[in-house]
């Protein structure tokens, strides 16, 4: 089991770790590849397997804008912990952390605190203030003290480079079943039920309106998408609108609601999480509610067409 460390004060007894470093945003196949590729190796040599992270993510501590993640960080370590991972060291990431030199972070903190064997680093990763560390610059450092550094090459899928950036802009564009090949699982959103303005029931059509858990979670492209949806411990299929729901309102407010298939219950309240299956369509500006009623009944058939193919 992954044990989670929030820290370098009072850290366990380690088996000269073999260590990678990263943000980690969305576990994705590129991740796990190099994941893969360390846990392999810490079993074969009897070492502890570890990756360190940072919370928040630097750029929302630097202030350098708002990013919007592919996952929050208790998403991270339920995504992590699926891995075979024995360690995730999260360190607190602070604008006086960043002034830290590269040079100091890998004697300070991967050699005395850690005492690491060997650090895997993906080709192009940089680290430590203004991003002057580089797997040179570790291998120049470490094999000084007989310590090793592994160069991982770039992750293709399909011609593809799979990065955490390539990821949000599918996201956003709603190209979600691209995204979501690239992630090695369908996207996530974690949230909590609110009251809406009831109307979906009006027309045959009741949603559960959504706030996401984090408000820096990244929501996908406005449109109606394919969803399995948790609640309570059950799981349910549905569809997803995700806009501004330009046939019935006039605010520019984004919002999030669900129609659960064959669901009739009062979940106000309740957290939830919602997996992104399937695009279905934009979204569409309509001449009116029976228009619109008309057009959710399709995606209704679309929708459960889609689970149905699986």
């Amino acid at each position: 089991m992954m044990k989670v460390l929030t820290g370098l004060a009072a850290l366990p007894i380690l088996r000269n770790p073999i260590v990678t470093l990263g943000t980690y945003d969305g576990v994705h196949i590129g991740h796990r590849s190099i994941l893969t590729k360390l846990i392999s190796k810490a079993k074969e040599t009897g070492k502890d397997s570890m990756l360190i992270t940072f919370d928040p993510h630097p750029r929302q501590a630097l202030g350098l804008g708002e990013i919007s993640l592919l996952s929050a960080l208790d998403e991270k370590i339920e995504l992590l912990s699926e891995t075979g991972l024995d360690y995730l060291l999260i360190l607190p990431f602070t604008k006086e952390f960043s002034t830290q030199g590269a040079n100091d972070f890998i004697t300070n903190v991967l050699i005395e605190q850690l005492n690491i064997s060997e650090i895997m680093l993906g080709y192009d990763h940089k680290f430590g203030h203004n991003r002057e560390g580089d797997v040179t610059l570790l291998a120049n450092v470490l094999t000084k003290t007989n310590r090793f550094v592994t160069e991982i090459p770039a992750q293709d899928v399909d011609e593809i480079i799979v990065s955490s950036t390539k990821i949000r802009a599918a996201l956003i564009q709603g190209e979600v079943e691209r995204a979501n090949r690239l992630l090695g699982y369908n996207y996530q959103i974690n949230g909590k039920v609110v009251t809406g303005n009831q109307l979906g029931r009006t027309i045959g059509f009741p949603t559960a309106n959504i706030e996401p858990t984090n408000p820096s979670k990244l929501i996908p492209g406005d449109g109606v998408y394919a969803v399995k949806f948790w609640v309570k411990d059950s799981t349910h299929m549905g569809m997803m609108n995700i806009g501004v729901r330009p046939t019935v309102s006039n605010s520019k407010h984004r919002v999030i609601e669900v129609h659960l298939f064959d669901f009739n219950a009062d979940i106000y309240g309740e957290s939830v999480r919602i997996t992104v299956c399937n695009h279905i369509r934009g979204e569409q500006v309509f001449s009116g509610l029976e228009a619109l009623t008309e057009q959710l009944k399709k995606d209704e058939v679309d929708s459960r067409r889609y689970f149905a193919s699986l």
